[in-house]
């Protein structure tokens, strides 16, 4: 009976530990996910929702026309969106330890996506994870950073130095001594457009840049620091990062004759080459809208409904000359602030009716 008893008791445990197996066992037909790269990013991102997002939006450049129409572009296209009930925009100067610190804070509020500028193309990489990892879709714009799982919207930056560059070089003869006005020394947007500038001049090796500065993309400083070089030193060329219309006032408050300059689609600098041209100013201005903001947003939207947008979305800049006056009219509105650009519809990705929108910068419940 002993016998019988521990045969029995053993037998009760080889069924027990088999059914323990068989339960921890995966099934045949489910094969393992491939770890890290798509299949990471795509288990940390939120479940498709249907709307009432909170949107935080995260910049570090105040007084930049560029900036606040980035911003309110960002804010129409909410409005518009009807899937947004509220903007949360943290908007301050500052470096990567101030964005960290604020994309911290919007984290903190529960948001549903960040759209931020960067000030940095990796130094931002961990709290954007971080926000990743916790399901909230993270939009870089205008700037690229490369943290796991980011989407990147950007203008072309190389492509928008080169191609001014490159018309400037030309419209100098291939040979003259050229300044270049650059934004923030060490953010991604001014790297890739100094490395832009450089494939540029490359190609011509008669072209000596006398002068480098960095204007911080401040028109007052970009202003000073013009007048300053056309006051000292023989110039006969000026390519700038976006500070254009107060570098062309300075030749008019020192009397001093216009050299070609190479600006932005700022609505300023815009009505400066039309109007200015029988005086002599010659100029080159490179599209680079602000309304990239919005095309963020509408990508973080896609994410959040569920449409898969891709993880890089890149517009490709035009120039537009002196002597293409109707391109220049029609990127014109008189009505428009100076600093701001006319180039606001972004088709298929924005969806307000214009400047107007974009202008009353109102997000939802504003």
């Amino acid at each position: 009976m002993k016998h019988r008893s521990r045969v029995h008791v053993v037998g009760m445990l080889l069924l027990v530990l088999a059914l323990l197996v068989a339960g921890c066992a995966a099934p045949v037909s489910a094969p393992a996910a491939p770890a890290g790269g798509a299949a990471d990013a795509a288990a940390t991102e939120a479940p498709a929702k249907e709307g009432g997002f909170t949107i935080g939006v995260s910049n570090t450049l105040v007084g930049n026309g560029w900036r606040e129409q980035m911003i309110c572009a960002i804010k129409a296209q909410a409005t518009a969106s009807g899937l947004v009930d509220r903007v949360i925009v943290v908007n301050r100067n500052g470096g990567p330890t101030e964005q960290i610190a604020d994309l911290e804070g919007l984290i903190s509020q529960g948001v549903d996506a960040i759209i931020l500028n960067p000030t940095d193309r990796e130094g931002l990489n961990a709290v954007i994870e971080a926000a990743i990892a916790q399901g909230i879709v993270v939009v870089a714009v205008d700037q690229a950073v490369t943290a796991e799982g980011a989407y990147v919207v950007t203008n072309d930056q190389v492509a928008y130095a080169r191609i001014g560059a490159e018309w400037l070089f030309e419209t100098l003869g291939g040979k003259g001594k050229v300044v270049e006005m650059r934004g923030i020394d060490g953010v991604p947007a001014d790297t890739d457009r100094h490395n832009g500038f450089m494939e540029a001049l490359a190609n011509y090796p008669d072209i000596e840049i006398v002068a480098q500065t960095f204007t911080g993309w401040d028109p007052s400083t970009g202003a000073q620091q013009a007048l300053d070089l056309i006051t000292t030193t023989e110039v006969d060329g000026i390519w700038t990062s976006g500070i254009d219309y107060p570098v062309v006032e300075q030749f008019q408050a020192a009397n001093v004759p216009f050299v070609p300059i190479v600006g932005a689609d700022n609505n300023g600098f815009v009505k400066q080459l039309l109007e200015l041209a029988d005086e002599g100013l010659v100029g080159a201005a490179v599209t680079n809208p602000p309304a990239i903001g919005a095309v963020g947003l509408a990508i973080a939207l896609d994410a959040l409904t569920g449409k898969n947008p891709e993880r890089v979305t890149m517009l490709t800049p035009e120039l537009f000359d002196t002597s293409n006056v109707e391109g220049l009219q029609a990127l014109y509105a008189p009505d428009e602030q100076v600093g701001w650009s006319t180039y606001v519809n972004i088709p298929p990705y924005t969806s307000y009716s214009g400047s107007a929108d974009v202008s009353a910068c109102k997000a939802p419940g504003e």
